[in-house]
């Protein structure tokens, strides 16, 4: 009998290939989503995922395939998109190549730029930015008692560390809040009909807008530069190169989407795990030092903010036990390789002692390795001390509002409230 069960399990898990490309699937409960995850690995290869019209990818679910694939770039090629769908030809021609859409000399080219502007003295003014804005958000959440977590916390932070380090000025800040949530509130996520029509024009809108914002702050650093971050960016001179009007415009759109959003669901998530997990807690306030790097790292790794990327095959390769040829597509499911059995013990387990924890929450590896991974970390480091070592603390109520979306693991909203009555 043991054959008919394992081919009766096979075909099972096969069959859960198609969900993948399903939003139905991605609105399940998340435990949900992470037991399919384990039952595809269990296949052992590569599985295949229609995505209807003849078209599919090939889903990598594994640590060791999504690392491979990641440190292969010239095989696995991210042009010329990395989110599903692709952009278009004329979004891309409109707003220029995002660096995470690129490959080869020109993602190395203006990746080199964007690292040689952040110099030490820069990082330092960011990190000592960092934790002031950290003590002061939590003054004002203890001042004002709100009881929405994403708005009041979680969101502020990466936001106001991100605009002062590029030195947008205060008056500009509300709109580009507003429009950020704009470009990212329906990435990944099933819409009905009228939705479908008014977007992506709604996202290219505020995108648009954003863009002709820091054009006009980047045209006036060039005449007046300072010590911030666009002025280092438009005013650098790397083998002869700065960044032109569209590409600090789609630079600073992948800094404000991706390191905003990606910041925040994390820390959202983070106060979640450490409610639900109260042992945790307990061990990193008993211990904050020691315990806040391992927590951080745990934290990304178990809710991974960005789930998946696209990569297109250029070149051909063996993978995971099947042969790649070009132009197939491909997806990395960090999501999935977060979760690996054969990398992490009990990989489902919230665990801030985890050592070693290898995850793949900042990519897997390679060129495209995140560029604000430190940042990242430091701001969370910094939040959770400040949240976690008042005298009132804090804690969620409820699950997270999840958004759906296959493609971050995006909290629209999270209760929470006090541990104790009474002001800090």
């Amino acid at each position: 009998m043991e054959v008919p069960v394992q081919r009766n399990a096979e075909a099972g898990a096969a069959a859960e290939c198609g969900e993948l490309a399903d939003p139905a699937f991605w609105r399940q409960p998340p435990q949900a989503r992470l037991d399919a995850f384990a039952r595809l690995r269990a296949l052992g290869s590569p599985v295949y995922v229609p995505e209807g019209r003849g078209r599919g990818h090939w889903a990598l679910l594994r640590h060791a395939d999504v690392q491979e694939a990641s440190r292969l770039p010239k095989v696995f090629a991210s042009a010329p998109g990395v989110t599903t769908p692709e952009p278009a030809r004329w979004v891309r021609a409109l707003f220029g190549d995002s660096m995470v859409n690129l490959d080869g000399a020109d993602h190395a080219r203006l990746r080199k730029v964007v690292q040689r502007a952040f110099t030490p003295r820069l990082l330092a003014a960011a990190e000592a930015d960092i934790h002031a804005v950290a003590a002061r958000i939590v003054d004002d959440v203890l001042a004002e008692r709100p009881d929405e977590f994403v708005s009041a916390v979680s969101s502020r932070l990466p936001l106001e560390v991100i605009c002062n380090m590029m030195g947008i000025p205060e008056r500009y800040r509300p709109e580009i809040a507003d429009r950020v949530n704009h470009a990212s509130e329906n990435i990944g996520v099933e819409r009905g009909l009228a939705s479908r029509l008014r977007m992506p024009g709604r996202g290219l809108r505020a995108l648009a807008r954003m863009q002709r914002m820091v054009a006009a702050i980047g045209r006036e650093r060039r005449r007046n530069p300072g010590d911030d971050l666009i002025s280092a960016l438009v005013c650098a001179n790397v083998d002869g190169q700065a960044l032109g009007a569209r590409q600090l415009g789609a630079f600073f759109s992948l800094l404000m989407v991706a390191g905003v959003e990606t910041t925040r669901n994390a820390i959202t998530h983070g106060l979640s795990l450490l409610t639900d997990h109260p042992g945790q807690r307990d061990l990193l306030l008993g211990d904050f030092e020691k315990y806040a790097d391992g927590a951080v790292d745990e934290m990304i790794r178990h809710s991974t903010p960005i789930i998946q990327f696209r990569r297109t095959v250029a070149a051909e390769h063996e993978l995971g036990g099947r042969l790649f040829r070009p132009g197939e597509k491909v997806v990395l499911y960090y999501a999935s390789a977060n979760r690996d059995e054969a990398v992490f013990p009990d990989p489902d387990a919230f665990d801030i002692t985890r050592s070693p924890n290898p995850h793949l929450g900042f990519g897997g590896g390679g060129p495209h390795f995140c560029l604000g991974a430190h940042l990242a970390r430091v701001e969370m480091k910094a939040l959770f001390r400040e949240l976690l070592t008042r005298p009132v603390g804090l804690r969620a109520v409820g699950l997270p509002d999840l958004a759906g979306s296959n493609f971050d693991n995006r909290v629209r909203s999270l209760r929470f409230a006090f541990d104790a009555p009474g002001d800090a």
